[in-house]
């Protein structure tokens, strides 16, 4: 399968890599300002029920500055500096800033160039898998989604209705004329996700009275059902658990955790989805024989 990417030469493994760092450098934009978005638009809905509209508020909502995935640029969080366009240059910039505010000095977080490289590995290996096709611009586009998703329920534990809802449906629409499966198995994938985690929720929630997870995981493992039909689902639970459990007693044993400290089940559901869709056809032959 890597003949795919390779028989385009090193041209279009350069042009690969380079359109993942830039991709995972708007999804540093996503994972930072969407989860922000929200909790302000959230706020400003909050203040209407409690208080009603008024004037004064929607003078003050007319003030702000507007914010959101493309605005304002980018600035340094310690200084206010804006980032110039040779700053912004993914993974090579932070290098020759030396992991540093080019005016105050501040450490810029090693994350940023952690996304960015991640998200060019992941999209090599997805065009060595499926080649520079429709389908492969599809698998794309769930690996992205998933790397967002992945990064904003592990800073702010949520998974927005805004990345999670668009990829179920876009699941569906992929395999509309079979993409990674037939439509049949792609509906009844995302009713059985959604479903499983349902019932696991509501049945823990009446044994301990607590949550166990979100609602937002719920629609993560449908979207994964959408985009690669019902018989993948086992594996996928099974991938997510077992990454779960080991990422918790690896942060418990360390420290790094405390005991009562949740943790989202959300990356482990994305990293699930993302091995199950590239090794789908293992997983199918492990799983239905």
């Amino acid at each position: 399968m890597t003949e795919t990417l390779l028989e385009y030469g090193w041209l279009g493994l350069v042009l690969a890599i380079w359109v993942g760092l830039c991709v995972g450098s708007f999804l540093n934009v996503v994972i930072y300002r969407l989860p922000v978005m929200l909790e302000r638009q959230w706020q400003a809905e909050a203040r209407m029920v409690l208080h009603g509209a008024s004037s004064e508020d929607e003078a003050a909502a007319e003030q702000q500055p507007p914010f959101n995935l493309m605005v304002p640029r980018s600035r340094c969080p310690s200084c206010d500096a804006q980032i110039l366009a040779w700053q912004n240059v993914p993974v090579i910039s932070w290098i020759l800033l030396g992991g540093k505010c080019a005016k105050c000095g501040t450490p810029i977080p090693r994350r940023y160039p952690l996304v960015e490289a991640l998200t060019a590995f992941l999209s090599v290996a997805v065009l060595a898998l499926f080649g520079f096709t429709w389908l492969g611009l599809a698998a794309l586009t769930f690996t992205w989604v998933l790397v967002a998703l992945t990064f904003i329920d592990y800073d702010t534990q949520l998974l927005p209705d805004q990345l999670t809802l668009p990829l179920l449906w876009l699941g569906l629409l992929t395999n509309v004329y079979g993409g990674f499966t037939d439509l049949t198995a792609a509906v009844v994938g995302a009713v059985a996700g959604y479903l499983f985690l349902w019932t696991t929720y509501w049945g823990f929630k009446l044994i301990t009275g607590r949550e166990g997870m979100g609602y937002g995981d719920f629609k993560l493992l449908a979207a994964i059902g959408a985009w690669l039909g019902w018989q993948v689902l086992p594996a996928a639970i099974l991938v997510a658990a077992g990454v779960g459990l080991l990422y918790a007693v690896a942060t418990g044993v360390t420290g790094r955790r405390e005991a009562a400290q949740p943790i989202p089940f959300g990356p482990f559901l994305a990293i699930a989805g993302w091995v199950c869709m590239v090794q789908r056809d293992t997983v199918l032959r492990l799983f239905l024989g």
